[in-house]
């Protein structure tokens, strides 16, 4: 499911960062992201897919 997820990132990153943290403000920042052209939204959802995620 990972490769999968990967794959799709990179295609798309708003779709990547969708499946990865659903409609919150991340979404919304890499769809901005893509939107301003393509490498900024794929460095975005890179960072996303790497990151840790933080506990509250």
């Amino acid at each position: 499911m990972e490769l999968l997820r990967i794959i799709i990132s990179v295609l798309l990153p708003p779709l990547g960062a969708f499946l990865k943290v659903g409609l919150g403000l991340q979404f919304w920042i890499n769809l901005i992201l893509t939107l301003c052209g393509y490498f900024p939204g794929l460095v975005h959802i890179i960072w996303l897919l790497v990151r840790k995620p933080t506990r509250i």
